[in-house]
């Protein structure tokens, strides 16, 4: 079994946006609902699951109904960290799915994953037994003490991109969580970073530049002129 986690509780400050940004509609279609169609269309994705922010439920419900994700199946509370939220969701799986099953986990807004970008991600992790999805670092890589100068520089060679998803047995990334636990890790920045904190290898999946995080305005206008090539 292949299931999507897609991780919607940040309250997206960084947009300043009355609403979280996960649930702002671009096109008269909310951000998360183009994300969750990515999932629901893709024919090895067998079900989806939602961490959600606190008093979105009902909301993130109606508009599953109205745009016909019939794959949504369990809906997870979010919590005081991105950590925290995604251990809910995995926690909520564990009731009914085995070790060995294959969890995508996918940030809400990152509405432009392709369906190339998914069907890589499930391959890499079912051989290698994870995949980060990343791209190449084309910019010139600065190093900074006090974030207003460099006197140095990193090879961008030596590094990668991340994206979401990123996939792993649930077994393996429950077994993460817990060992994160036991070494006082409680805000890793995103699950291939707890990895590598907990001593881990993490491999390479093919992204894209389109698969946008949506974390400011600038992103939404970035957004809405991908969606008008599409």
């Amino acid at each position: 079994m292949n299931i999507a986690l897609i991780i919607a509780g940040g309250i997206g400050a960084r947009m300043l946006s009355a609403i979280p940004k996960q649930f702002i509609t671009v096109n008269d279609k909310p951000i998360i609902i183009y994300t969750l169609e990515a999932f629901e269309k893709h024919p090895n994705i067998d079900a989806i699951a939602v961490v959600c922010i606190e008093g979105w439920e009902i909301i993130l419900q109606n508009y599953a109904k109205e745009y016909n994700i019939t794959k949504l199946k369990y809906i997870a509370p979010s919590g005081k960290s991105g950590q925290e939220s995604i251990k809910n969701g995995l926690d909520e799986l564990a009731k009914f799915y085995s070790r060995e099953d294959i969890v995508l986990i996918h940030d809400a807004i990152r509405p432009m994953v392709s369906s190339e970008i998914i069907s890589e991600c499930i391959n890499v992790t079912r051989e290698k037994g994870n995949a980060v999805v990343c791209i190449p670092c084309q910019e010139a890589m600065l190093e900074t003490v006090d974030g207003a100068s460099a006197v140095s520089a990193y090879p961008r060679d030596n590094l990668k991109r991340t994206q979401t998803p990123q996939g792993f047995t649930l077994g393996s990334i429950l077994d993460t969580h817990k060992k994160a636990k036991e070494m006082g890790i409680t805000n890793s920045v995103a699950s291939c970073t707890l990895l590598v904190e907990t001593g881990q290898t993490v491999y390479f999946s093919k992204g894209s530049e389109k698969n946008i995080k949506l974390t400011t305005s600038e992103d939404l206008a970035i957004f809405r002129a991908l969606l008008k090539g599409i």
